[in-house]
């Protein structure tokens, strides 16, 4: 049950507040500094995320890693665009170059309808999430078979494939959906699934639907949740800062230069299931679970994670530490503020979130030694 501690690296500062209009588009010095606040904030590793005109993540990834002495990397990717035999061969070059098990990656299968069709994407999505799961069996023969293999599926096709160069430690497989196809394939195929930061009724709800499907499958998998944090000295100064985010996020909204960030989440853009359930979350109220925030969730609309816990460190980690209680293992989160609200938080959040999860745990097996009536 040992915690993981995500952030979120990007080669320019931006955000829903501070817009996304900077220049260069890739910084190098930016995205060192970024990557090494996080390594020194006590973070674990790192994604890098994917959208059609982004940059592209393995370069990314490369950087963040020459950079850093034992931060990891999270790489997104949509499976379709690169053969898995590829993609295989890329991360185990990449995790023989920087370190065991610092290279990770996650798998979209959606994303938005348009943003796959500027790739040349025009598949539906029950076909993505299937491409998805021939992907990462391939990708993971791929990594581990130790004689060339052929394969045939419905989207790939091999005959004497094979990877001479492999992992030292196995590539951690995460991946993230909430249709009932995605649950099906991270179920059957995910090391850890990802779910967006929804309120804890409905997320208890979906851990026990991926569970109970990964086990009649014979298998566990991870959970990770994904929030934003919003931290201050007081909850009165946290609050005001949420409002003054929301103020600046709402002037920044359909405005132009922003990427076509803003434009890409309207809902008839074929908005992925998990993002239409924030959006849904943040009709019924604003905040949730005491300090659940969603006011940028019901500004930008449909996309990623957006959801943010307000309050002091303490208040915040206990926020956290509540999804722990569900049986959440992975924390992926970033700032409004990227990278000074990662160096902020390695002085108070990430050390209470550290110890408030092991406190937990430490708990949790004296519990259970108590019931077998062990000392």
């Amino acid at each position: 049950m040992s915690i993981q501690i995500l952030g979120m690296v990007a080669p320019q500062n931006g955000s829903e507040s501070l817009g996304w209009d900077q220049r260069p588009i890739v910084d190098p010095a930016f995205l060192r500094a970024f990557a090494r606040a996080h390594e020194e904030a006590g973070f674990d590793r790192t994604l890098i995320g994917y959208s059609a005109s982004a940059p592209d993540g393995f370069a990314l990834g490369a950087h963040v890693l020459a950079s850093t002495e034992r931060l990891g990397v999270l790489l997104a990717h949509r499976p379709g665009f690169v053969e898995p035999v590829l993609a295989a061969r890329k991360l185990a070059t990449l995790e023989n170059l920087h370190g065991p098990g610092r290279v990770a990656i996650h798998h979209i299968s959606g994303g938005s309808d348009a943003d796959q069709r500027r790739e040349g994407d025009f598949s539906d999505k029950p076909a993505r999430y299937r491409r998805t799961g021939e992907f990462i069996e391939v990708l993971r023969r791929t990594l581990t078979s130790d004689e060339p293999f052929d394969h045939e599926g419905e989207f790939y096709r091999y005959e004497g494939a094979f990877s001479a160069v492999k992992p030292h430690a196995p590539v951690p497989i995460f991946f993230g959906g909430q249709s009932p196809e995605a649950v099906e394939v991270g179920a059957r195929h995910a090391d850890t699934f990802m779910l967006f930061g929804e309120p804890l009724a409905p997320t208890a709800e979906r851990i026990a639907l991926i569970r109970a499907r990964a086990a009649e499958l014979g298998r566990e998998v991870e959970l990770s949740v994904s929030l934003r944090p919003i931290v201050a000295q007081t909850e009165d100064a946290a609050w005001d800062k949420a409002r003054r985010i929301a103020a600046a996020t709402a002037e920044r909204v359909g405005a132009p230069g922003q990427a076509g960030w803003f434009r890409s989440r309207s809902a008839g853009d074929g908005a992925p299931v998990s993002a239409q359930r924030l959006q849904e979350a943040a009709a019924q109220d604003e905040v949730h679970d005491e300090r659940l925030w969603l006011g940028i969730t019901r500004l930008t609309g449909p996309g990623g994670n957006s959801t943010a816990p307000v309050g002091t460190a303490e208040q915040v980690a206990e926020a956290l530490l509540r999804y722990h209680d569900l049986g959440v293992t992975r924390f992926l989160i970033r700032g409004f503020d990227p990278l000074q609200d990662v160096r902020e938080w390695g002085e108070e959040l990430v050390p209470r979130l550290r110890a408030g999860a092991a406190a937990r745990e430490a708990a949790s097996v004296a519990g259970l030694a108590a019931s077998v009536g062990v000392a």
